[in-house]
């Protein structure tokens, strides 16, 4: 006889079914505790480092008090030394320092007269060049025609045949006076001598001017001794 099983009692059907419920239930535990254990951990991050604390120092405000200035100290009264300069003919006593060293030697100091060169007085004073020039009256051209009407030229110089030019340099005073004539280039002894003469023989010039006053200037004229 078949034995029939109720579907009611069969087992086998559901298998399937609780196998899946029991998965999910120890899923859900496991979850469960997992959270759990999470919470539970405690995650500390203090390194060991602690940071410094600034105390901030409260420094008091003084106000300082203006010091009066003393008044400056007065001037020391100044001393004008003397300078006293001897005479060069006074007789002047020679003073000996002892030294204070050990070796004991002397210094002699003697006074020395300092020579002072006296400046010639303008007036005194011979000009090469000045603002205005001496000059001949009526010119350059008046001087040597002068020179040629009052020039006597020496027999003896004619003779040998001597001719030339002499220059005389002369001193043109501030009256326009002539006054020492010189040979600064000589042709022949009888030709420099007639030269010297007729310079000696001009009327006065006009004399020489520096800043606008007269002053001795020196001047060169050329003599031409010419063979004709």
């Amino acid at each position: 006889m078949e034995v029939k099983k109720s579907p009611k009692a069969d087992l086998e059907g559901k298998k399937t079914t609780w196998l899946l419920v029991g998965f999910v239930l120890i899923l859900a535990a496991m979850f469960v505790a997992f959270e759990w254990t999470e919470r539970d951990k405690q995650v500390t991050t203090d390194t060991g480092i602690t940071e410094p604390t600034f105390e901030e120092e409260m420094i008091p405000i003084t106000e300082q008090e203006e010091q009066k200035q003393a008044p400056p100290p007065p001037e020391a009264p100044k001393v004008e030394e003397v300078l006293q300069i001897a005479d060069n003919n006074a007789n002047v006593e020679e003073s000996t320092i002892q030294s204070t060293e050990d070796n004991n030697t002397a210094v002699e100091i003697k006074y020395v007269p300092v020579e002072v060169e006296e400046e010639e007085p303008e007036e005194q004073q011979i000009f090469q060049v000045v603002e205005e020039m001496p000059e001949f009256p009526g010119g350059m051209a008046e001087c040597l025609k002068f020179i040629g009407k009052n020039i006597k030229y020496p027999t003896i110089a004619q003779e040998n045949g001597v001719q030339g030019r002499v220059i005389i340099q002369f001193v043109v005073n501030q009256d326009g006076s002539i006054v020492d004539p010189v040979v600064m280039r000589s042709v022949d002894p009888y030709l420099d001598k007639e030269a010297l003469r007729v310079i000696k023989m001009m009327p006065k010039w006009k004399p020489g001017k520096q800043r606008g006053k007269a002053v001795r200037v020196k001047y060169t004229v050329p003599v031409t001794f010419k063979l004709q």
